[in-house]
């Protein structure tokens, strides 16, 4: 093996030729030490770097680099009194992005990174408290919430009976995720089951799945209700959702936005490429949630502003040598492409204001003689590549 790739890499391939004997090299990077540790990390989605200890509730195992749409408490830098920090309402991190609201009991002191007890619709719920003081009261106005509105109480710190059997529910998510897997299988239904998340408690479990079509798991709670003796609720995400569940790394090379800090997705459609001048290839405008990527929509507002100092790409130039019909445009260099109506072999790059002072000459009937005495590039019309069709384009956008 050594032999072969040692050969390949010494070898000139800039001419074709036939690579078979190499397609058995094995080209694939091995699993670092600090990915495999990673990937083993059953707590990694509630922001700990490592497994928390049953017999400490205050967790220094939390960071907030670890944390899906963390927030940075800057004002820690600040030299601010503890009146001024001091907040009834603290937010606590469960899995992933699952964030809530509660009020504090008026007699304790809370910290970030610290095991607490809060109420649940039944039973109790384990979760990390990742925000105190000002910057919650910050973070319910970015949220268009009063305080009021939070009725939940925050009940006291984890013991160590809480705190272990939070641990050990935490370690069966993931064979739980598995087994309901193979039961949603073995019934034939058509959905994926994505995330499980278990209740401080143990007493319930929340099955994150996705569907194209509506699902009746009405036989899969039966059996899954049964086999781990738990209630179980079933909460249907798009695939937006799931991608951020899940996370990645985007075409971009960094870390996918919806699963570091979007936390609102809005809709986008083709017409948003179409107005960023942009192809129509699902391929390069897909993420990796198979949808139209949701950074489309970032410059939406500043390409719209822009394009309404461009003519419309109806009005066309006419010369005298012939009438010019529009074919493109480049925002930023603000250029608009032309080619003849009778010959579009060759088009014609024309800087903006020579546009509108040959389009206010057609107004006053005069006709230049030609494009070419305007434009700053001339060349061969070159096709824009491969075409697709109306129903490959509708299966990336959001319904």
């Amino acid at each position: 093996m050594n032999n072969k790739k040692e050969e390949f890499l010494d070898k000139d391939h800039s001419q074709s030729e036939n690579l078979e004997q190499f397609l058995d090299m094995d080209i694939r990077a091995g699993i670092s030490e600090e990915a495999d540790k990673i990937s083993q990390n059953r707590f990694l989605g509630r922001g700990l770097h490592d497994k928390p200890s049953a017999h400490q509730y205050h967790c220094s195992q939390y960071e907030h680099k670890c944390c899906k749409l963390a927030t940075f408490d800057w004002m820690k830098q600040l030299d601010l009194s503890l009146e001024y920090l001091e907040y009834p309402i603290a937010e606590v991190r469960f899995k992933n992005s699952h964030k809530e609201f509660f009020r504090l009991p008026p007699e304790e002191v809370f910290r970030v990174g610290d095991i607490v007890v809060v109420e649940a619709i039944q039973g109790h719920d384990i979760g990390i408290v990742s925000m105190v003081g000002q910057m919650v009261k910050r973070q319910l106005q970015h949220k268009k919430l009063k305080p009021e509105e939070v009725t939940k109480k925050l009940c006291h710190t984890a013991r160590v009976a809480d705190i272990e059997r939070w641990i050990s529910s935490i370690n069966r998510e993931y064979e739980t995720m598995l087994s309901s897997r193979y039961t949603a299988w073995d019934l034939n239904l058509k959905m994926k089951v994505n995330d499980v998340e278990y209740q401080g408690d143990g007493s319930k479990a929340i099955f994150y799945y996705s569907a194209e079509e509506r699902v009746d798991f009405r036989e899969l709670i039966k059996i899954l209700a049964e086999h781990f003796q738990i209630r179980i609720e079933m909460r249907q995400i798009g695939v937006r959702q799931e991608a951020a569940r899940l996370g990645g790394i985007g075409t971009c090379g960094r870390e996918l936005c919806c699963s570091s800090w979007l936390s609102n997705f809005q809709s986008v459609s083709t017409i948003t490429a179409r107005t960023q001048q942009l192809s129509l290839n699902p391929q390069k405008l897909a993420g990796m949630c198979g949808k139209l990527k949701c950074c489309l929509n970032y410059e939406q507002s500043t390409y719209i502003e822009e394009l309404k100092a461009f003519p419309a790409s109806s009005i066309p130039l006419k010369t005298s040598k012939g009438k010019g019909i529009y074919k493109k445009i480049d925002i930023f260099k603000r250029i608009v492409w032309y080619s003849y109506f009778n010959d579009h072999n060759k088009i014609f790059a024309i800087p903006l204001d020579k546009v509108n002072d040959i389009i206010e000459m057609n107004k006053i009937g005069k006709y230049p003689e030609n494009l070419e005495d305007f434009a700053i590039v001339n060349q061969e019309s070159v096709d824009e590549g491969v075409y697709f069709s109306l129903d490959e384009l509708k299966n990336i956008e959001d319904q």
